[in-house]
């Protein structure tokens, strides 16, 4: 779970390597484009999007706002617990109600609590980003947050096509993170928003490994988006804190992308 440091740094490599699988922080919403006003609905789940396999309980983020241009806005006051049911088990997960009403470029942060991973005697922190925009009017989509760690998008992330390319700038602490391994899935079945569930079922196969990009000097890394659907790339152990109650800590930046057919 650790960031992989090259001996030798050249453009965004794409590998595979690891278990398919890995734990991805999400912070869903369906409607990415909105143009008119909307009260929408935001989930924060804990899970395995690609494998569809089972959910992990969240404790209460640390941190959960939205930007919009240069108004930051604390959401946790939002925040209401749920109950997420995968198709093999239930986890406690969040969500929060937030009406989009000026056009512009709405950027959502959480800062989850640290997870205690069990099988690896770890920790992991996935501070995550996602986007809504309003009205089609780009307003700071490009901007870095100021995060410990974070995915600064290089594509508009709501406005990402299959068989297109999304870059990413990973920065810790404000700065560039070279060589970071960076893992790729894109959500693998149906949401039930009213049902707070993952589909029983996957849409397809999972690759057997994981799919995976390396930042290169610049703490830049470049995909190739295969087929519509929403996306998760999650940079590991990108973050500056490494240790969490005696025991180390992955803190990783995670951003969710939305690919749709041009």
């Amino acid at each position: 779970m650790k960031k992989t440091l090259l001996t030798t740094l050249g453009a965004a490599a794409l590998a595979v390597s690891g278990a398919a699988n890995a734990h991805f922080q999400l912070a869903y919403t369906p409607d990415v484009l909105l143009e008119k006003p909307t009260e929408m609905n935001m989930k924060l789940v804990f899970g395995h999007p690609m494998e569809n396999g089972h959910v992990m309980d969240m404790d209460k983020p640390e941190q959960f706002f939205v930007q919009f241009k240069d108004k930051r806005i604390d959401l946790m006051s939002k925040l209401k617990q749920i109950s997420w049911e995968g198709p093999e088990n239930t986890a406690k997960a969040y969500q929060a109600d937030y009406k989009v009403k000026r056009n512009g470029d709405y950027v959502f942060a959480v800062v989850p609590a640290p997870y205690y991973e069990k099988g690896e005697d770890i920790y992991i922190q996935q501070i995550t980003k996602s986007y809504v925009n309003k009205g089609g009017l780009p307003t700071g989509w490009e901007q870095p947050l100021g995060l410990p760690t974070e995915i600064v998008p290089l594509n508009k992330p709501y406005q990402v096509f299959a068989g297109g390319t999304f870059s990413g700038q990973v920065l810790s602490e404000g700065k560039p993170a070279a060589g970071v391994e960076c893992e790729i899935e894109y959500i693998n079945t149906d949401i039930d928003m009213k049902g707070n569930a993952f589909g029983k079922t996957t849409h397809r196969e999972a690759p057997e490994t994981a799919i995976v990009a390396i930042t290169d000097q610049d703490g830049e890394f470049t995909f190739g988006i295969p087929k519509a659907g929403v996306w998760g790339f999650a940079c590991l152990g990108s973050g500056p804190a490494t240790e969490h109650k005696g025991k180390e800590l992955s803190q990783d930046a995670v951003i969710w992308v939305n690919a749709t057919e041009l």
